[in-house]
């Protein structure tokens, strides 16, 4: 039989969960992070009842990897297309600002722009520069797929098992 505090716990687990989702398109916000919260939250509602020992390593691992891809991701993409390492970092600052202007597609325009800025103040061509704001444009999709995808079989887990 729940309890209040039971219930608190998986309906907090749930908001959380949401906002994690949330949080895989936003930068900065630990979406997978926060989805694994909502996992373990809904376990210690349930007296660790719906989940495994071993899911829960598991879901920790993937989460610590996807914490670590998310944040390498982007840079690889850049240096593939032979980005400076100033453009990388034009690039996360143009994430940010475009979230903050033009939520959500700032995000990938803002990135853009950054390497693209970030190319030419180094003298590069403009074919040189458009590679490397490609390669950061699809480093930052690729982070942002693999933290929904992550978050989203999460996310199914706890509604799966929530009743």
């Amino acid at each position: 039989m729940m309890n209040a505090v039971d219930i608190v716990l998986i309906v907090v687990g749930f908001i959380i969960s949401l906002v994690g989702l949330i949080g895989c398109v936003a930068p900065a916000m630990p979406g997978t992070p926060l989805n694994f919260l909502a996992l373990i939250l809904l376990s210690l509602a349930k007296d660790w009842q719906p989940f495994s020992a071993t899911f829960l390593i598991v879901m920790a691992i993937i989460t610590i990897i996807v914490t670590v891809l998310e944040n390498v991701i982007p840079a690889w993409g850049a240096r593939k297309y032979g980005a400076e390492k100033a453009s990388i970092w034009l690039a996360l600052a143009g994430t940010f600002i475009g979230l903050i202007f033009f939520p959500p597609l700032g995000i990938f325009i803002g990135a853009f722009v950054g390497a693209l800025v970030g190319e030419f103040a180094h003298g590069k061509e403009a074919s040189t520069a458009f590679k490397a704001g490609w390669g950061v444009f699809v480093g930052t999709f690729l982070g942002i797929g693999i933290k929904l995808v992550a978050s989203g079989i999460m996310f199914f887990y706890f509604i799966r098992n929530v009743f």
